[in-house]
This record gives C-alpha cells, structure tokens and sequence, in this order.
C-alpha cells in the first residue's frame, strides 16, 4: 500500500444551490490558476439538515518540482 504525500490542500465548500452549480468552474479555474501543484487525492463530502445541504470538495496537491 503506498502512501501519497501531499504538501498543501485547497477545500471548496457551499450551502448555497446556486455557488453548487458553480462549484465545478470555481474548481477548475483554481486548477489552471495554479499549474505548479499536482492533485494527489480529493475527498468529497455531503451533509445536511432540515434546511441546509453542505457539499464540501477537498483537494490534496504537492508542488510541482521546478524544472
């Protein structure tokens, strides 16, 4: 089993519907803003209660190595 080392994490959370519908460009804009890091790992996670519905998107990156 390996182990994936990461040395940062960018976290993309929201309650609303409308930032949700968002969320995926929100993302891949903060991708292409920052070419010097690979994602490693990403965890995606979904709450609620009676009112509200969390979705929360967590990227796990290390920096690229400077060539």
């Amino acid at each position: 089993m390996s182990i994936v080392q990461f040395t940062g994490m960018k976290i993309f959370s929201t309650t609303l519907a409308r930032d949700r519908e968002q969320m995926g460009d929100n993302i891949t804009r903060w991708i292409q803003e920052n070419p010097q890091v690979e994602i490693v790992d990403k965890i995606v996670t979904q709450s609620s209660d009676k009112e509200f519905h969390c979705l929360t998107i967590t990227l796990f990156y290390r920096e690229r190595p400077r060539t």
